[in-house]
């Protein structure tokens, strides 16, 4: 079964927030919450109607689930971020209660200890929007030469620090190479132990001692997975791959 979690994180944020996700190689739409799909040119029966993939997945999630914010708010605080009591002040506001309705119904006394909640959790909203921008920036830079020196011995040394057994490494293969291992991944996993196993694998189709373009990397790629960037910049941060200054060219590393 797909880890519905290492969906979630992979997701956009318009994703999350309708609670499902369209894969286009199987054309299909995946729910978020219990990784449940209906695919294109399906027609799916509820209730003596007839619904087409991406009407069917909404009435699930609704039946199901309740809705997509109901789900993110139930999450673990790990997860989330966010402690119990704010947890049932957004279940509140999310259903129109006003400020005084809240503080009636919380038996708080103070009409401003609410809105002071709803001001935080405002600049709470802010401060993850400028976060996020910040790692999309950090994940799109692409690595330096230099910096790798940098990088902890542990992802310099993949075969030691992720060493597994041919059984693990085959399961894992298995999971993410649904279609046979010349196919395409349904996603790349964010375990770093499942990446390198799969990034090992992807390596297998590279020459030894061919010097590539970005482009003939790229092309290689693209077979396996959507995100090519990122496949690229992970065979070059866990020491797979190896390239020039500018990036002009790249080879496997010994």
């Amino acid at each position: 079964m797909t880890d519905v979690f290492e969906l979630l994180w992979q997701a956009s944020l318009q994703d999350i927030k309708q609670g499902y996700f369209y894969q286009q190689n199987s054309d299909s739409f995946t729910c978020l919450i219990c990784g449940r799909t209906y695919i294109n040119g399906i027609i799916y029966p509820h209730e003596q109607e007839l619904y087409d993939a991406k009407k069917s997945i909404e009435v699930h999630i609704a039946e199901c689930h309740g809705s997509a914010f109901q789900f993110l708010l139930n999450l673990d605080k790990r997860l989330s971020g966010l402690t119990d009591h704010q947890k049932t002040l957004l279940e509140l506001f999310y259903k129109g209660y006003s400020d005084n309705e809240v503080a009636k119904t919380l038996s708080t006394g103070s009409v401003s200890t609410i809105r002071n909640h709803r001001f935080s959790l405002r600049e709470k909203q802010k401060q993850a929007k400028i976060f996020l921008a910040i790692m999309e920036l950090l994940n799109e830079q692409p690595p330096k030469k230099q910096a790798f020196m940098e990088i902890p011995r542990h992802l310099r040394n993949v075969d030691e620090r992720f060493a597994i057994t041919e059984q693990e490494n085959e399961k894992i293969l298995a999971a993410y190479f649904k279609h046979g291992l010349t196919g395409r991944l349904e996603l790349f996993p964010v375990k770093e132990k499942k990446r390198v196993a799969i990034l090992r694998h992807i390596i297998k189709f590279f020459r030894k001692e061919k010097k590539y373009t970005e482009k003939e990397v790229n092309d290689v790629l693209k077979d396996f997975y959507e995100d090519y960037v990122l496949l690229r910049r992970c065979l070059i941060e866990y020491g797979f791959i190896d390239r020039t200054p500018d990036g002009s060219s790249y080879w496997l590393k010994s």
